[in-house]
């Protein structure tokens, strides 16, 4: 089947991770944009966004993380 026939749920997404840790999905077939990389999980959209939202519990970037544990 041709690719841009196929349908989008077979796509395939990589979980991805920028330095703020903060998290996305980016298809699999395509380097991640420049500040991103690969976190580890491949799958479909729906396996990833679950992924993402076993791990990714505090939704604050890490800069704002580590200022808040500083003050304490």
């Amino acid at each position: 089947m041709d690719r841009s026939t196929a349908p989008a749920d077979s796509e395939r997404f990589l979980v991805v991770l920028n330095s703020e840790e903060q998290y996305s999905i980016w298809p699999a077939l395509r380097q991640p944009p420049a500040g991103w990389r690969p976190e580890g999980k491949e799958g479909s959209r729906e396996e990833c966004l679950e992924h993402i939202g076993t791990v990714w519990t505090d939704m604050r970037p890490r800069s704002v993380r580590l200022h808040d544990e500083a003050s304490r």
